[in-house]
């Protein structure tokens, strides 16, 4: 996942509060950092998507694959 992924699911599922999570939730999964600074620290956005979701109850059916454009169709 990009960074650019990571933005787009974010805004999917959360909407307008997408932004406050992540400059405002801590997350115990990636060392009690909010996500905006555990991305600046380097961790793989994926990672940090995982720990959002998981701190943010979303449903194991909406995580896997969030942010990826849908692939093209022959």
């Amino acid at each position: 996942m990009r960074r650019s992924e990571f933005d787009r699911a974010v805004s999917d599922e959360f909407g307008a509060r997408g932004a406050s999570l992540v400059s405002d939730l801590v997350l115990s999964a990636i060392g009690g950092r909010t996500a905006e600074e555990a991305l600046a620290a380097g961790v793989p956005p994926r990672e940090v998507w995982l720990a959002l979701c998981e701190e943010t109850d979303v449903p194991p059916s909406r995580r896997y694959g969030a942010g990826r454009l849908e692939p093209k169709r022959s």
